[in-house]
């Protein structure tokens, strides 16, 4: 069932981000427009200490005009691996070093309009450092028990996708071991 590749322009090309529009033919013969954003791939990490709180950030997001509570992500480097990536942005974010990071698999942030895919680490046995956070991230580290999650998903606030996907990922993984 896929769809047959036309043509393709560039419609932005930015430092983040570019915006891609193709053209397809689909199956029924009808021809097509899909614009696609082309972001690179990321990690989210969710960071649990040993008292079972989970670090967060709360940091200003200018798209949703609103601060949001977030675990910690971000851009995997070239050359970078996604696991490199989830022990620096830790790092970076939080304040925290990790003695143990766990793959726990991943997904496309949105894959009807984006190519982003995020890796997905849990992170346990942390040591604060100092934050290193890039010039234009401004954030706050928040401590969340872990017991206290599902009313802050229940509630609404926590909205952020990869952070309602890494939480409820994590809560399945204390609740269950080998999942």
């Amino acid at each position: 069932m896929r769809e047959k590749l036309l043509d393709s322009k560039y419609a932005y090309q930015g430092r983040r981000i570019n915006l891609r529009v193709d053209g397809v033919e689909l199956l029924s013969g009808r021809k097509a427009t899909r614009e696609i954003v082309e972001h690179g791939n990321c990690v989210a990490i969710v960071a649990v200490d040993a008292a079972k709180n989970v670090i967060l950030v709360r940091q200003h997001r200018s798209a949703a005009g609103q601060d949001l509570l977030e675990i910690p992500a971000g851009k995997v480097e070239p050359g970078e691996s996604p696991l490199v990536c989830a022990h620096r942005e830790l790092r970076e974010e939080t304040g925290y070093l990790a003695g143990k990071v766990e793959p726990l698999g991943g997904f496309y942030a949105s894959p009807g309009y984006s190519t982003e895919y995020l890796y997905l680490y849990l992170a346990t046995e942390l040591e604060p450092v100092p934050e290193a956070p890039d010039a234009d991230e401004i954030m706050d580290v928040v401590r969340i028990p872990l017991a206290g999650i599902p009313e802050m998903i229940a509630s609404g606030e926590i909205r952020d996708a990869k952070t309602l996907v890494g939480l409820l990922r994590v809560m399945l993984y204390f609740a269950f071991p080998s999942s």
